[in-house]
């Protein structure tokens, strides 16, 4: 495993180069930030990044500042908060910014890649000493011209101040001067105090807010060239399966279709940029493409997973957890504490398949022609489009152009490029471009799946009423397996997300794994493998409460042990820490402990409640940020859930950029987690998925929502980390917890509506 490692430089960069890269020009000031990175997910997911200039910064004679962001919208706004850190440092009016979307250009831009909640931790302090480099060039160029000492010259708001003379000069008319002096070395860099922050832990509306609100905002679903053909794809319903026969003469009858293209099936497993191939139907608009799709006559080859039963397979799963397993975190003896405890608790916990179902489904437009290709798709990874279209059109990839839209949501999904390869094969063999669209039910019956699960974990109490042995089974087809059919068990990575980094001071531990080869394409959803593992470890910290008969914050504060940075030998030679070098970032259990304290307060932890209400428990780290959740139910006398009144976070993210964009991250998270806890569930018959639409696999609805969401963010200097991905771990077993609280009823397989 690679790990991510920042290494940043700022960089003048001259008028030609900077042309080069399609961006706007500039005549004057034009920095670049070179931040090398290598990556999370290891070579063989995602290569290693290079030194190249990430970010630009230009400062034109107007005093127009435009930044470049080179990450892609979401909705977790990260085109905003980046580019506010560089206007921050830099003493920009906000209101003079531009920001223009990079194209995807690895070598130009560098990481491009948005997700793993990494954006801020990987570019914020790059991207503070980009601001704050052209700011003292800025100050330099006006000592300068007005031949006194540098250090009486400040900038502040869009121009540089003389303190004692009053005298001022406005950005452009110091931009060109500046373009000629020396950028300052890395160590002679003067960040600003963190009271002057303008920006930095406020809140900033989204850049793209007004153009969102009026309809404006441009997604993969709103681009069309002209003279472009929309297509659709009937896929074998088993991943891998291919074509064995066609009759297509009934969809070329239907009005507006134009052509009819069979896709080649590369197999299963194939990666994640690889098509599942198909039968493309070409037409005139969406509908007479659909339409013609709908008359399609095929017998498909299901291929090696047209036995995929998931249910059995889940069984299967069950039954390997009462065996001994790969060891993949061992601390003192297992066996013995086991054997010694007074009390064994032993529960199994069990998880279905789920969707990423982003608003926006799969889509893209592709205009292949003469060995080039351009596209403008909603990705989140435009390096692995470019890569996965030149190497399906046989072309160098420079020759292929990545525009990034906004996307409509992404959730990992839009990590892959197999949409993207799927619209780029098509235009080419069709000679036109191409809007490839993606129905609601291509979406849930051809996705990337978060994998199904089983978690067994066996706890021993011993006389003295402390918690003596914990061992967890955790089995599940890992994500590898959608690569390559010899990833039969989770990675360390994978195990790394909430098992392995497990921090409870328990003398005896034993994290075991199983062979579970996947059966479907697996990928990345949000928080990952932390979904399943935080469901059995909050719900059996919950248990455990209950038979020492402890609260469960309580019990949950006196695990932790005294405030210490964890020891990394304690995790064993697998842990991956979120690609970070583990002495920046340790697992610091006074930061957990102060989200525990922090949300049991704010929640009024333990208050009095009528019969049927009750408040759930449970905190946990994901993305190296440290989460407490509190849910407080309503349940009718059969223990069914009836309302959600209210949910509390307590957030310990480090420096909280954009506190705006936070917040709604960890609302958006809530809703987002409930939807999986409370109905989602992909399941598969004889290779297939068995749900193609909302009415079957159902999302959160509006009397499902909680009526009140806290987001309380505790103020901190520390380095900052993801906030993407970890409001979703600990909702599903806060809100079990919850339930038993008001019912005593113990849920321990999600969904729990289905």
């Amino acid at each position: 495993m690679k790990e991510i490692k920042t290494n940043s430089t700022i960089v003048k960069v001259d008028r030609r180069a900077f042309l080069k890269t399609g961006v706007i020009g500039s005549t004057g000031l034009i920095l670049g930030t070179q931040i090398a990175c290598s990556t999370f997910f290891g070579e063989e997911e995602r290569p290693k990044a290079t030194f190249s200039p990430n970010v630009f910064l230009t400062i034109n004679e107007k005093g127009e500042v435009t930044i470049v962001a080179h990450r892609s919208e979401m909705g977790t706004g990260i085109r905003t908060s980046l580019p506010a850190v560089v206007s921050d440092e830099l003493e920009a009016d906000w209101s003079r910014v531009k920001i223009q979307q990079a194209i995807g250009d690895e070598e130009t831009y560098g990481d491009q890649n948005t997700d793993g909640s990494y954006s801020i931790r990987m570019f914020y302090m790059p991207m503070r000493k980009a601001g704050a480099a052209a700011r003292m060039m800025l100050e330099q160029a006006a000592a300068s011209k007005w031949n006194v000492e540098v250090k009486e010259c400040k900038a502040k708001n869009h121009f540089v101040i003389h303190g004692p003379s009053g005298k001022k000069l406005e950005f452009g008319e110091l931009a060109g001067h500046a373009s000629k002096l020396p950028v300052p070395k890395d160590e002679d860099i003067q960040l600003k105090d963190k009271q002057d922050f303008t920006r930095i832990g406020k809140d900033t509306p989204i850049t793209d807010l007004q153009n969102l609100v009026q309809g404006k905002a441009k997604f993969g679903l709103d681009t069309m060239l002209p003279d472009a053909k929309v297509a659709v794809i009937r896929r074998c319903p088993v991943a891998g399966g291919k074509v064995k026969s066609l009759n297509s003469d009934a969809a070329l009858k239907v009005a507006g279709v134009r052509k009819v293209l069979t896709l080649e099936s590369p197999g299963f497993p194939a990666g994640f940029n690889a098509p599942l191939g198909g039968v493309a139907v070409v037409a005139d608009n969406t509908w007479a493409a659909i339409k013609g799709r709908d008359t399609l006559e095929i017998e498909w080859d299901n291929g090696a997973n047209g036995d995929y039963n998931s249910e059995e397979y889940l069984s299967g799963l069950i039954a390997k957890t009462k065996l001994d397993n790969t060891i993949r975190r061992e601390n003192g003896d297992i066996k013995k504490g086991l054997k010694g405890s007074k009390k064994i608790l032993d529960s199994t916990y069990v998880l279905q398949h789920l969707s990423h179902t982003p608003m926006e489904p799969p889509c893209g437009v592709a205009f292949a022609e003469e060995g080039k290709c351009e596209l403008w798709v909603p990705t989140q990874n435009p390096k692995w489009v470019q890569e996965g279209v030149a190497a399906a059109l046989e072309i160098e990839k420079e020759n292929v152009t990545v525009n990034v839209t906004l996307l409509g949501g992404g959730f990992g999904r839009k990590s892959k490029a197999d949409f993207a390869v799927e619209a780029a094969k098509i235009s080419k063999e069709y000679g036109s471009p191409i809007k490839l669209m993606w129905t609601r039910e291509d979406d849930i019956q051809h996705d990337l799946y978060h994998s199904c699960a089983v978690q067994r974990i066996k706890v021993g109490i011993d006389k003295e009423n402390n918690v003596v042995a914990w061992n967890q089974k955790s089995v599940f087809p890992s994500i590898g397996g959608t690569a390559t059919n010899q990833a039969i068990q989770p990675s360390g990575q994978e195990l790394s997300l909430g098992v392995i980094d497990m921090p409870y001071d328990i003398k005896n531990i034993c994290i075991e794994s199983a062979d579970a080869p996947a059966k479907t394409r697996i990928g990345w959803l949000r928080s990952v493998c932390n979904i399943q593992h935080a469901f059995a470890i909050g719900s059996m910290m919950d248990e455990i409460a209950k038979a020492r008969n402890m609260d469960p914050v309580k019990n949950a504060l006196d695990l932790l042990g005294e405030d210490r940075q964890i020891d990394k030998a304690v995790f064993g030679k697998e842990l991956v820490n979120y690609g970070t070098e583990y002495e920046d970032y340790p697992w610091e259990t006074s930061r957990l402990r102060g989200v525990i304290n922090e949300v049991a307060k704010k929640s009024k932890w333990g208050k009095e409640l009528p019969k049927g209400r009750g408040q759930g428990f449970y905190a946990h780290r994901s993305f190296l940020t440290y989460v407490a959740c509190v849910v407080e139910v309503e349940t009718d006398e059969n223990g069914a859930l009836l309302s959600i009144p209210e949910i509390h976070y307590a957030v310990d993210c480090g420096v909280a950029v954009n506190v705006d964009r936070v917040k709604a991250q960890f609302e958006g998270g809530a809703i987002f987690a409930l939807s999986g806890a409370l109905k989602g569930a992909i399941t598969f018959k004889n290779g297939s998925v068995q749900q193609s639409n909302f009415h079957d696999y159902q999302v959160a609805r509006m009397k499902d929502a909680p009526k009140n969401i806290f987001v309380h963010l505790i103020k901190s200097d520390a380095k900052p980390t993801g906030v993407g991905e970890p409001p979703v771990p600990p909702i599903a077993p806060a809100l079990a917890n919850a339930i038993f609280a008001a019912s005593g009823k113990r849920i321990k397989k999600l969904p729990m509506m289905v």
